[in-house]
């Protein structure tokens, strides 16, 4: 039997190392520059328990999370059709910004920065996984159909595809490739995976609030992306265990938790940095991160 601590911290980690992989799928497989992918987590969060919380079975508000999420991934694809590069960077960040600030203000459904409580566990054949250890068995089966399902797709025409716009998009399109309409695939799948894994945590923590799904989450998804390595779902689930374990280290220093939270950033920072100075692709990366 695992002690409770890593078992919550291995639950993270598959949790996250969905949130990585569905990412690079969008930065590193399709060249899109994505900073939006937090909102998809919360929404798929959100969608999972509001609805659990009315009645609907578990497996039907999972799947909810995912499609609801990606359909909001089309929606902000369709939006920035014109807009490339840095610009559509800025779009997407303003995108999670947006969908944070409804998750707070729209208290009748969201309850705001109250949160909602209550959350319960999932219940998956009549069986109710309430142990961290049956947890922590949904979230690896997840992560592996998640990754598999990716790596999959990426090493399909479908991901040469992806690879040919994100190398040069002109040269896709005079080859005749539906270029917005792989990005917008690419988008949705990864806004679906990244539901799957909102719904995860939700239902993991029993609590959910704005907090969860904002600028720090961002960054700490695309820090594992990027110390991963781009274009590398390998490295995705390496770099999210890694950037989740080490800095759990300063647990046992016995600093005032005034100064941990703030280290933990400054952490997450030098481990970015060092990687790179180190390998400039990050661990595992296939392109350049320029």
């Amino acid at each position: 039997m695992l002690a409770p601590y890593v078992t919550h911290i291995l639950i993270l980690i598959g949790i996250y190392a969905m949130l990585a992989m569905s990412l690079n799928l969008t930065i590193g497989f399709t060249g899109l520059l994505n900073l939006g992918h937090v909102a998809f987590f919360g929404i798929g969060a959100y969608t999972s328990a509001l609805l659990t919380l009315v009645g609907v079975p578990f497996p039907l508000a999972l799947l909810a999370a995912g499609l609801i999420a990606s359909v909001f991934g089309l929606l902000l694809m369709s939006a920035v059709r014109q807009i490339k590069g840095d610009y559509l960077a800025l779009v997407t960040l303003g995108f999670s910004f947006v969908v944070y600030s409804v998750f707070l203000n729209w208290t009748g459904l969201t309850r705001g920065p109250l949160g909602i409580p209550g959350i319960p566990k999932p219940s998956l054949f009549g069986l109710a996984v309430t142990s961290n250890q049956g947890y922590l068995l949904l979230v690896v089966i997840a992560a592996i159909l998640s990754g598999l399902f990716l790596w999959r797709l990426t090493r399909s025409r479908f991901g040469r595809v992806l690879a040919a716009v994100r190398d040069d998009e002109l040269a896709a399109s005079v080859l005749g490739k539906p270029v917005f309409k792989m990005q917008v695939y690419s988008m949705m799948v990864a806004s679906f995976v990244a539901g799957l894994a909102g719904s995860l945590f939700a239902h993991y923590l029993t609590y959910i609030d704005p907090s969860s799904f904002f600028l720090s989450e961002i960054i700490l998804i695309l820090t594992i992306v990027i110390v991963g390595g781009l274009a590398s779902l390998r490295g995705s689930v390496v770099a999210a265990a890694i950037i989740l374990v080490i800095p759990e280290i300063l647990r046992f220093v016995g600093l005032p938790s005034a100064i941990v939270g703030p280290l933990r950033q400054i952490l997450y920072a030098a481990l970015l940095i060092g990687v790179l100075m180190i390998k400039p692709r990050g661990l595992f990366g296939q392109v350049d991160l320029t």
